[in-house]
């Protein structure tokens, strides 16, 4: 049975290729200083930076300037960002770009005003926070982690090789997000297929726990079924509309803390990933995707029920004359094939990881308890050496 919850998502969607329009509808509501932060310079050649700066000076608001954002987002770059939004006494962060972006406002958003070390208190102590808080909205130009309707930021320390994350509460959530798929049309197709593996890989961490028959693991199934089908339209058609609307829409839905309800979720691909990450500064689907098989096919043995629902459910096998762990392991193989036309990483040297690297990767993997198997760091070690 779903397990007892309370549920509650603040954030406010705008969705649609007018979706920007609301912008006007939303900035009446805070201050007249606005930090916009994103990330190189893609919006600027693709005409979005100006768009939403026009409506920002309509709206009579202060832009204050918050570029170079990176794709792994550093402490020294939200120490940066802090300092602007204290120093420009923001009254909002408009996030415009992809998750890392979100991520980046969201973790500003609660330490600018923080008395503590940002890095120790949310992303070592994992603590809440305590001083005042600036709102964030965002406006998406790529799809993928979810960030635009939850609490969660990722950070990375490169002097400690750690990359960690923390789920902030309602508070720091987005007060809306601006969802228009026509904005993710220029993506480059490594980022594009990059950002789909990474809506599959959170929508399968949470459907793979518990072995009760619950709606969540419904929605997911549904979730993974639409995802794979817009995904493939998408690879051919990349300003297919509705493809990338479907896609748009099921990253949201992926990771804003709906199906995770009434689950003990699993999050170890992600514990995986980003250790990798911290260490070689690799996209952050692609290390999931190199991880993902080697950890599934571990601890397929303990969750053989739900991974035989999974090949049947979402692979269509046919089950008839086979055995769960036959039936269980061609839903795999099948995930296989279709990573690998999507065109992700499938190895870790891909990436840039080597042998020497597998210890200290291993050093910074949290290990979590909410899966089939809690992974010892002998496991952790054979896994990562099986996704070299």
């Amino acid at each position: 049975m779903l397990g007892n919850f309370t549920y509650s998502n603040p954030t406010r969607i705008h969705f649609g290729e007018n979706a920007l329009d609301f912008l006007n509808e939303e900035l009446p509501k805070f201050g007249k200083n606005v930090l916009l932060a994103y990330g190189g310079g893609s919006i600027r050649k693709n005409g979005i930076y100006d768009r939403v700066v026009d409506i920002l000076r309509a709206n009579g608001k202060t832009v204050l300037e918050d570029a170079g954002v990176m794709p792994n987002p550093t402490v020294a770059k939200l120490n940066e960002g802090c300092r602007r939004a204290r120093e420009g006494n923001a009254d909002l962060i408009l996030a415009v770009g992809g998750g890392s972006v979100c991520d980046y406002a969201k973790a500003v958003s609660a330490s600018a005003w923080c008395g503590d070390d940002p890095w120790e208190k949310f992303f070592v102590r994992m603590e809440e926070p305590e001083d005042r808080i600036i709102p964030v909205g965002c406006v998406l130009t790529m799809v993928g982690t979810g960030s635009e309707m939850n609490g969660g930021s990722v950070i990375s320390n490169p002097e400690s090789n750690r990359k960690v994350g923390h789920v902030f509460g309602d508070e720091v959530f987005p007060k809306f997000s601006i969802l228009n798929p026509t904005f993710t049309f220029t993506l480059p197709r490594h980022q594009m297929v990059a950002g789909f593996f990474d809506i599959m890989s959170h929508i399968l961490e949470q459907y793979f726990s518990g072995e009760d028959d619950n709606t969540s693991d419904y929605i997911m199934e549904g979730l993974l079924r639409s995802l794979i089908h817009s995904t493939r339209i998408a690879l051919n058609a990349p300003t297919d509309y509705e493809a990338r609307s479907n896609v748009m829409w099921t990253a949201t839905w992926a990771l804003n803390t709906l199906v995770a309800q009434g689950k003990s979720t699993d999050w170890m691909v992600h514990m995986l990933g980003h250790s990798v990450g911290a260490y070689t500064d690799a996209t952050h689907g692609m290390t999931l995707a190199a991880i993902s098989l080697p950890y599934y096919r571990h601890i397929l043995p303990y969750g053989l029920k739900k991974f035989r629902r999974y090949a049947v459910n979402v692979w269509d096998v046919r089950p008839e004359g086979k055995s769960d762990e036959t039936i269980a392991g061609e839903g795999l193989a099948r995930m296989e094939a279709y990573m690998k036309e999507l065109g992700v990483v499938m190895r870790l040297r891909e990436l840039g990881v080597t042998e020497a690297m597998i210890e200290g990767i291993a050093d910074g993997t949290f290990i979590l308890k909410g899966g089939y198997k809690v992974l010892s760091r002998e496991e952790v070690v054979k896994i990562l050496e099986e996704s070299l």
